[in-house]
């Protein structure tokens, strides 16, 4: 096959003046630095840098920070057709990063003739340079890569707190060790210059575009009398003062989870925010419900449409329409109005523009009892129904004290060891969090330790035994308790790491305790034939720096609504009593 012939002239892209008259045609934002654009180093110093003209420029030994100067020209503006949706505005403040793994970001079509691949959108704006807190980098050791096309810097007081936190087993010395290990292999890449800052996506980490800039020189700044200076928060204050001065006009924020560290920030004039990236909701009202209310012309819209067979004991609905679009797998809808018959059933399929109901089974009757025990609203019968089914792995339950949680779930689960055999025995562990004063080291074995934090189980199984044995006699209930209780293994969730279940139906209790690393640890252990049930109040959160939006709970529903072999249902009413149903409301 003959070669085709040679290009007889250059692409127009290569060619100077091409490639200036599709930058005049592009956004401001995507326009590259001119070729007179010089790097101006923030302090004076004695080692020389070569300009893109050739001339030498002075440049600083030990800089803290790199400003860059372009030369400002007015753009023609972009011709965008009638129809073409404006781009989205991106957020100034960027401390939350990408928070969302699988949120994407719109990228702007380039207007240059010829540029066939797409770009990613540039930031609108200067880079911001953020102050990052001890306490950030504690928390999150990956906080570092969560800030996009900004620029992170760090004061020296930092550095030598995360020194002093490397040591122990906990959770923050952990962190605390990692973060080290992340700013080694920062530091360790070939060709990063302390000095001019380190580029964040050397390590692989391309979604952070900005730089990491070290303390290298003292700073010089004024704080009130009254703020001792020894003192390492106020350290960082006077580093965020100092920066504020030396790179103004450009924003300088102060990042801290720390409350009084912040006010103290904003008392002075600073710039300060909390870290948010890992928030997976602001609003905790913003929590998936698992249950959605079709509207009250549902059936007048979409009668005519709606295909209907009977497999089994379950009658399945094909529908389609606008409500499709709102719709996830294994998501409950139900249809109530004055008149008509009412409709309760589960999303199963969804295929492009139709979706697939499902009827429910009734576990409100008594025929249809689990263990003795009946469901006494519609998000129990929902909650039933999903702990019931083998194809669902993973469920997690959310609701106020007394609507019913752990009732439902080791109903369910007896049920499914002792009577189906589908499981062999049931795991029960929970988060130790105490709500006062810590009592003190527990004797005993680790089941005898646990035993205090299981309350609730052992009243919810004397529930459940009276309701078996009731008419067997004292003998008969003795023996269902030791039935019960040989088939219920308490754990600890200190010694999770490396485990596997078989088989097992295992319930995670007060996991709205839990951080999103314990979730995923306690997840994870999930072997072949595993059922996990993650059970919690938001409103009743007793771990310090865990709020409804970060805590691990709220983090496994949000990660798993959809999964065709996941559910979630929020319990809205409480069953426990007239009095426990009133003081969850006005207490």
């Amino acid at each position: 096959m003959p070669l085709p012939p040679a290009p007889s002239r250059r692409a127009a892209l290569l060619a100077p003046e091409a490639y200036k008259a599709s930058a005049r045609a592009r956004p401001v934002e995507n326009l590259l630095p001119d070729p007179e654009t010089v790097a101006i180093p923030a302090s004076r110093g004695g080692r020389k840098s070569a300009r893109n003209d050739g001339a030498p420029i002075e440049m600083g030994a030990a800089p803290a920070l790199i400003q860059v100067e372009t030369r400002s020209r007015t753009p023609e503006p972009a011709r965008t057709p009638a129809t073409a949706p404006a781009p989205a505005a991106r957020s100034s403040a960027s401390t939350r990063g990408s928070r969302s793994p699988g949120s994407k970001t719109t990228a702007s079509a380039p207007a240059a003739a010829g540029a066939s691949r797409s770009k990613k959108a540039a930031p609108q704006g200067p880079a911001k340079l953020f102050v990052l807190d001890t306490n950030v980098l504690l928390h999150d050791p990956t906080s570092l890569f969560r800030f996009e096309e900004h620029d992170i810097f760090l004061p020296m007081i930092v550095l030598e707190e995360l020194d002093g936190h490397k040591k122990g087993m906990t959770e923050v010395a952990r962190n605390g060790r990692q973060t080290s290990r992340t700013l080694d292999a920062l530091a360790g890449v070939q060709g990063a210059d302390i000095a001019h800052g380190l580029k964040l996506d050397s390590t692989g980490q391309r979604a952070a575009g900005g730089h990491l800039f070290f303390q290298t020189a003292p700073l010089d700044y004024s704080l009130p009398t009254s703020l001792p200076q020894g003192k390492a928060d106020n350290q960082i204050l006077g580093v965020v003062e100092a920066l504020r001065k030396l790179h103004a006009p450009r924003e300088v924020v102060l990042v801290s989870k720390d409350i009084n560290m912040r006010v103290k920030a904003r008392a002075l004039g600073l710039n300060a925010e909390d870290y948010q990236n890992d928030k997976t909701l602001e609003d905790g009202d913003l929590l998936y419900s698992g249950v959605l209310a079709l509207p009250p012309d549902f059936w007048a819209k979409s009668g005519k449409n709606v295909e209907s067979w009977q497999s089994g004991a379950s009658t399945y609905y094909r529908i389609g329409g606008p409500i499709v679009p709102q719709l996830m797998i294994n998501q409950f809808v139900y249809f109530e109005a004055p008149g008509e018959p009412s409709m309760f059933a589960r999303v199963s399929e969804i295929r492009e523009k139709t979706a697939v109901l499902q009827t429910l089974k009734d576990y409100g009757s008594a025929k249809h009892a689990v263990w003795g025990v009946t469901t006494r609203n519609r998000e129990q019968n929902y909650a039933m129904n999903l702990l019931m089914d083998p194809e669902v792995d993973f469920v997690t339950l959310t609701g106020t004290a007394g609507t019913g949680k752990t009732l439902l779930a080791l109903a369910a689960g007896l049920t499914q060891v002792l009577d189906d055999r589908r499981y062999t025995e049931i795991i029960m562990t929970r988060a130790t969090v105490s709500v006062g004063e810590d009592i003190g080291f527990l004797p005993g074995t680790e089941e005898e330790k646990m035993g205090p934090w299981m309350g609730a189980l052992d009243d919810n199984l004397e529930f459940l035994a009276k309701g078996d044995g009731g008419n067997a006699g004292e003998w008969g209930r003795a023996a269902t308790n030791e039935l019960i209780r040989s088939r219920i293994k308490i754990k600890s969730m200190n010694f999770m790491r490396g485990r596997t279940f078989l088989n097992k139906y295992v319930i995670i209790d007060e996991a709205q305790n839990l951080t999103p690393k314990q979730m995923k640890t306690l997840i994870t252990r999930a072997g072949p034939g595993t059922k996990i049930i993650c059970m919690g109040n938001l409103a009743q959160i007793d771990t310090p720096y865990l709020t409804e939006g970060s805590s691990g709970l709220t983090y496994a529903v949000d990660r798993f609504k959809g999964w065709p072999h996941s559910g979630h249902i929020t319990l809205a009413r409480g069953e426990r009593s007239r009095l426990a149903d009133f003081a969850s409301e006005v207490l």
